[in-house]
């Protein structure tokens, strides 16, 4: 029954992928609003922080991703949409999340924006190189013949125009950007989660069929991305808020980056697309649920911490 998941496809017409794609690169754009040239001075202020995150999201979390594949060998698309999850840059949501659990979301921000920039070279990158030493999903990226560059080009239209027209209205145009910063962040996610609804309601019966299945993969990589991060942040000598916050950065994803390259590369292969838009909805779910805990618990800072 697993291996039957890498022959479901969703159905999603021609014309709901050119929306969705509108949706995501107008999601980017209001992330773009919300940054300040403040966020990337966080580097200078707290370079040891802004680096240790910037790996965990980049490197640890692809890594760590690929070992649990290894144990746990999922069928091939569900394996590939978990490497695609992870090589995604971090969700904008997590600035939220962090200014709940008290987190330092200062470095939330700064990390934000590095990953979303980073994601125009590293996101094709690490896709290409982790699904590559796998057997199983490599052979899924021969089958389609996926070209790096062809992702690199598509990832560049998604992120880097969205994000230099946000960047210049938010530079030229303050006091615009503080009145429609907050309404194109709440309707962009209200638009987005319709789309997944709409697409996994016209999939229903494949989506109880192997929901369970699915479920606890995304579970079980989500936890690991929280706890991997927070591990990885003290491990190194980091403050509590500090580890809090790339908890948090490694933890929730920009997954809808992530169903859009399915949708324009792999036809939305159905492993893949189930794996991104469950990831997309739980993560909000444990990211909250994690703010929650954490709301309620004393922040102790260490000597050899990050900047507070």
């Amino acid at each position: 029954m697993i291996q039957a998941i890498d022959q479901l496809k969703l159905n999603f017409s021609p014309d709901s992928l050119i929306l969705l794609n509108i949706t995501l690169a107008f999601i980017m754009f209001g992330v773009a609003l919300q940054l300040k040239s403040d966020n990337f001075k966080e580097v200078f202020r707290n370079p040891r922080s802004v680096i240790i995150g910037i790996l965990s999201q980049f490197l640890l979390l692809p890594a760590a991703t690929f070992l649990l594949i290894q144990i746990s060998h999922p069928a091939p698309s569900i394996a590939l949409g978990m490497i695609l999850v992870a090589a995604c840059p971090g969700g904008n949501i997590s600035n939220f999340i962090s200014s709940l659990s008290r987190s330092n979301t200062e470095l939330s921000v700064s990390l934000t924006a590095f990953s979303t920039i980073g994601a125009l070279v590293m996101t094709p990158l690490n896709f290409t190189f982790w699904a590559g030493l796998n057997d199983s999903t490599a052979a899924i990226l021969r089958k389609i013949t996926l070209d790096p560059l062809s992702m690199f080009e598509t990832v560049m239209v998604l992120l880097c125009i969205p994000l230099i027209a946000g960047i210049f209205i938010s530079k030229k145009f303050p006091g615009v950007t503080k009145k429609i910063t907050s309404p194109i962040r709440s309707i962009s996610l209200v638009i987005f989660f319709a789309y997944i609804a709409i697409a996994l309601a016209s999939n229903f019966d494949a989506l109880v069929k192997y929901f369970m299945v699915m479920a606890s993969f995304v579970f079980i990589h989500n936890a690991m991305a929280l706890v991997s991060g927070y591990v990885f942040g003290k491990s190194l000598g980091l403050a509590e808020r500090d580890s809090r916050t790339i908890s948090i950065e490694t933890g929730i994803q920009n997954s809808g980056l992530g169903l859009i390259l399915i949708f324009n590369f792999f036809d939305g292969l159905g492993g893949m697309a189930y794996i991104a838009a469950l990831w997309g909805i739980w993560h909000l779910i444990s990211g909250f649920l994690l703010a929650l805990y954490w709301s309620h618990r004393p922040v102790s800072e260490s000597p050899a911490g990050g900047h507070v």
